[in-house]
């Protein structure tokens, strides 16, 4: 680590979310030392302009905190594989960003002495730079062994996140919560704009937007405080 405080960043995974995770820490004062190259370097470039491309493995090699960003099938295999090539180095910080698991998955990169760390901000990533704006009122559920939860709680923070610090053991449960809350509203807007449209309204997504906002944020303030919600006054 620098004297500063300030770390070297490397990021695996140069789809929606690594990009913008490294841009965020980045607008923190880390420097982003690298990441993956990725289907869509442009969209990558775009948030992360001039950072050099490498594989993971020399990813890893540059960086005092590896990002690890990846769909959830292949984090465990990626683990693995770079510990099975001796990748990871001791002190090293390793945080992956999978909702549903906690730092168990990093075991490969503990054992030989790297810090496993497991930050999820909750919030649907687009991969721009609008996702920076929606990290800073977001929530991020952190898991970490007790002595160096602060860390994740810190870099949780440097996000522009809220932490909130979900357990090992948890974590499928929290992954749930998350998946039925986006997939169900999509798929009710879905639902409902095909029936505008069928109903002969024009722009049915944007004639919903007040409709559907307002009746969200009820809902939310409603879960608070355990009052029912209704659409009538």
């Amino acid at each position: 680590m620098r004297r500063d405080g300030r770390l070297g960043v490397g990021v695996i995974g140069a789809g929606r979310v690594g990009p913008v995770i490294g841009a965020a820490l980045g607008g923190a004062g880390h420097a982003i030392v690298g990441i993956t190259r990725g289907a869509d370097e442009e969209r990558a470039e775009a948030v992360l302009p001039g950072v050099p491309r490498f594989d993971a493995l020399e990813v890893v090699r540059r960086s005092e905190l590896v990002v690890i960003a990846v769909p959830h099938d292949e984090l465990p295999g990626l683990v693995s594989g770079l510990a099975e090539l001796g990748a990871w180095q001791a002190g090293q910080l390793v945080l992956h960003t999978d909702p549903a698991y906690g730092t168990g998955v990093l075991g490969p990169a503990s054992a030989r002495g790297s810090i496993p760390l497991a930050v999820h901000p909750a919030v649907t990533f687009t991969g721009t730079s609008m996702d920076l704006r929606q990290l800073a009122h977001a929530y991020a559920a952190v898991t970490a062994p007790a002595a160096v939860l602060p860390i994740a709680q810190a870099l949780a923070v440097e996000l522009g996140c809220e932490p909130v610090v979900v357990a090992e053991e948890a974590r499928p449960a929290y992954a749930e919560a998350l998946a039925t809350a986006t997939e169900f509203s999509r798929s009710i807007v879905r639902q409902s704009t095909d029936l505008l449209a069928g109903a002969g309204v024009p722009e049915p997504g944007r004639y919903l937007s007040a409709l559907v906002h307002s009746a969200v944020d009820q809902a939310l303030s409603d879960a608070g405080s355990g009052a029912p919600g209704a659409l009538e006054p």
